[in-house]
């Protein structure tokens, strides 16, 4: 019996660019480019998001972050905090010479990732049936707001009919 590998198939051929007069295809945007493809490639990894969460409470030592995170390798948990720092989202603080050691914190850009943390826990409530996050002096259920920092006030969500665009 003898056996024949399949043969590649040709690529079809490139579309015409559009004529003079005709209009240029409407085509879905690349996403692979933009911002959030640059947030991905960011805080995207494996555990990146779980570690920023567990240091917005406050600065943590090595040790007290793999207890918060205790399915992380302590060599991944390394490897996520060296490049949280070169991207300026963590600080570390040395609290000791020999061995080195550091406490690890959140910069005010790290900090800025807590709205947005807040946003995908809310969003993972409603895909798991979980109980929603509430708060703690009444007991109500919380919910998302865009708040203007500036003016000090809450500012209107979006309608469904406003169209949503990455830059």
């Amino acid at each position: 019996m003898e056996l024949r590998m399949p043969q590649p198939r040709p690529s079809p051929p490139p579309a015409p660019p559009p004529s003079a007069g005709e209009p240029a295809r409407d085509t879905a945007p690349d996403l692979t480019g933009g911002p959030l493809a640059d947030a991905l490639a960011a805080v995207g990894e494996r555990w990146a998001l779980l570690v920023i969460a567990a240091l917005l409470d406050g600065p943590l030592r090595f040790g007290e972050l793999q207890e918060r995170l205790p399915a992380i390798a302590p060599n991944v948990l390394s490897q996520r905090l060296r490049h949280l720092q070169d991207l300026g989202l963590v600080l570390a603080e040395p609290y000791s010479d020999r061995p080195p050691r550091f406490a690890y914190e959140l910069s005010t850009r790290g900090h800025e990732l807590a709205g947005v943390l807040r946003l995908l826990a809310r969003w993972a409530e409603g895909q798991g049936g979980e109980e929603p996050i509430r708060h703690e002096a009444c007991g109500t259920p919380l919910e998302r707001a865009w708040y203007c920092p500036s003016c000090q006030e809450v500012v209107a969500d979006q309608s469904e009919e406003d169209e949503v665009r990455f830059l």
